[in-house]
């Protein structure tokens, strides 16, 4: 498979999330979540369905598929690393970091993902 784009990711972290990797996720949340018009998901759901990532059937809720869901743990993983490094790490305020870690998540290597994963295992806070 292609690799997706960031946007494409993003819509699948959102359903992740929303749905909490169970049931699905209304098109009305993702919109809302992402700050999207129901339109733009709608086309993005229809995008994400035509490469077998997730299940919609009109006026139902958005399901991920199997390898749908793969991808959106991967990716929602990845940014609550980068997320509680900064956060615990660097102390950037959790806001900042949110944003940061949202568009990072789509670049960094697993390498250095492996890396933060691991230094935050024996990190220890002097606050």
């Amino acid at each position: 498979m292609e690799k997706l784009s960031y946007a494409m990711e993003n819509y699948l972290e959102a359903i992740y999330e929303l749905s909490e990797g169970k049931c699905g996720a209304r098109v009305s949340d993702i919109s809302q979540r992402l700050g999207v018009t129901k339109a733009s998901v709608n086309n993005a759901v229809l995008t994400l369905a035509n490469k077998g990532l997730v299940i919609n059937e009109k006026y139902k809720e958005v399901y991920l598929t199997p390898e749908g869901l793969k991808l959106a743990k991967v990716t929602s993983e990845k940014h609550n690393i980068i997320k509680k490094f900064f956060i615990d790490v660097l102390k950037i305020n959790a806001d900042i970091a949110d944003v940061d870690a949202c568009l990072i998540e789509h670049v960094i290597s697993n390498d250095s993902i492996l890396a933060m994963q691991e230094f935050l295992k024996t990190y220890k806070s002097d606050t």
